[in-house]
């Protein structure tokens, strides 16, 4: 799964990207500035995303109204966070994990 990650300090993002990896999903990083090409990357960024994850407290007001936006237009689904540590993280990787057995073992 692609994830995209909008918003933040980006101090854990090697550690972020790791666990995303080891749990066998892709991580995508934007700042959610929206200057310049900022809007047209962010929107390549949900547009590559099978969820998106925005964080609401590191991030712009138009970021994060932008982000929200696109992910409904673009049908994206998106957690919506005011923080987002590195063990918040991992319970969403661990409820993903266990929403995708779920799916293997009824299909």
């Amino acid at each position: 799964m692609r994830i995209t990650w909008i918003g933040g300090l980006d101090r854990n993002q090697a550690q972020l990207e790791r666990m995303a990896l080891q749990a066998g999903h892709h991580l995508e990083f934007h700042t959610g500035n929206t200057g310049g090409r900022g809007a047209a990357e962010l929107r390549a960024a949900i547009e590559r995303a099978d969820l998106v994850i925005v964080l609401t407290d590191v991030n712009s007001h138009g970021g994060v109204l932008l982000a929200k936006k696109l992910c409904q237009k673009l049908g994206r689904a998106a957690f919506m966070a005011r923080r987002c540590g590195a063990s918040r993280f991992q319970q969403l990787l661990d409820a993903l994990a266990q929403r995708e057995s779920r799916y293997l073992a009824t299909g």
